[in-house]
C-alpha cells in the first residue's frame, strides 16, 4: 500500500482503540504520521508521538508549528460516560463535550492553515449514537450527533480551500472504551460474553475490529475519495439498518 506516500498525518487519540488502527494503517500506506494522546505511547516507526490533550489550544497549536506540511488529519480522541441528564453532573457532560467536541473544533482550527496550504482531508470519528441513542448516554450521544453537524459545516466552509471533511460512524468495536464498559455494565458476565452479547445485536453477529473502521478512514484520508466531503459513512455491521421487531414465522 502506497496510497499516502510522502503524506504527513495528524491523528488525535493514537495510542490505542479507533486511533491506533489509524495510525497504523496511515502508516502501512506510506505516511508520516504524528500520533497525539494524553497516555503514553510506544515508539513505532515513522510515527513521532505527542503528549497532548486535545482540550488545549496551545499544545495542538505547538504539535502543528513543527510540521512542514499536512495533509491528513483523523481525529479519534473521545471518552464515553454514562448517565441521564438528570443524572449527569457538570463536571461529566463539561469532560465529554469537552474531548468528544471541542477537542475535534480545536485540533481542526490548529491544522487548517497547514491543510489549506495545499489541500488535505479532515475524517472525524464520530458513532452511530450521532443518529440514535441508547439510554444513559445524554453527554456522549449529544457530543457525537454534534460532530456530525460539525464535520458538515467545515466541509462547506472550506471547499473552496480544497480541503474535505466527512465523519465515520462505527457501532460497537472491539477497543479498550468497549471493554472498559463491558466490565462496567457486565454483572455476572464475563467480559467477552458482554461483548458477544453486543456483538449479537448488530446483523453481522460480532463487533468491528478496529482495523476494519481504520479502512474506513483511510479510504476518505486518501485520494480515492477525492470528491467525497461532508458525509456521513456508517461502519456498523447493519446496526441501523434494521427495525428491532421480529415479524412471526
Amino acid at each position: 500500500m502506497t496510497d499516502f506516500e510522502g503524506k504527513t498525518a495528524l491523528v488525535t487519540g493514537g495510542a490505542d482503540g479507533i486511533g491506533g488502527a489509524v495510525v497504523a494503517r496511515l502508516v502501512a500506506g506510506g505516511a508520516r504520521v504524528v500520533s497525539c494522546d494524553v497516555k503514553p505511547q510506544e515508539p513505532r516507526k515513522n510515527v513521532t508521538t505527542a503528549t497532548v490533550d486535545v482540550r488545549d489550544l496551545a499544545q495542538l497549536q505547538a504539535v502543528v508549528a513543527d510540521l512542514d506540511r499536512l495533509d491528513v488529519v483523523a481525529t479519534c480522541a473521545g471518552v464515553q460516560r454514562y448517565g441521564t441528564v438528570e443524572d449527569t453532573t457538570e463536571e461529566a457532560w463539561d469532560e465529554v463535550l469537552d474531548i468528544n467536541l471541542k477537542g475535534v473544533y480545536l485540533t481542526c482550527k490548529a491544522a487548517m492553515p497547514l491543510l489549506k496550504a495545499r489541500g488535505g482531508a479532515i475524517v472525524v470519528v464520530s458513532s452511530v449514537q450521532a443518529f440514535a441513542s441508547q439510554t444513559r448516554v445524554a453527554a456522549y450521544t449529544a457530543s457525537k450527533a454534534a460532530l456530525n453537524g460539525l464535520v458538515r459545516s467545515m466541509a462547506l466552509d472550506h471547499a473552496a480551500d480544497g480541503v474535505r471533511a466527512n465523519v465515520v460512524c462505527p457501532g460497537s468495536v472491539d477497543t479498550p472504551m468497549l471493554r472498559w464498559a463491558a466490565d462496567l455494565w457486565r454483572g455476572s458476565r464475563t467480559q467477552e460474553e458482554m461483548i458477544a452479547e453486543w456483538g449479537r445485536s448488530h446483523p453481522l453477529g460480532r463487533v468491528a475490529r478496529a482495523s476494519e473502521v481504520a479502512e474506513m478512514v483511510a479510504f476518505l484520508a486518501g485520494d480515492r475519495a477525492s470528491f467525497v466531503t461532508g458525509a456521513e459513512h456508517l461502519v456498523d455491521g447493519g446496526l441501523l439498518a434494521q427495525i428491532p421487531v421480529v415479524l412471526p414465522e
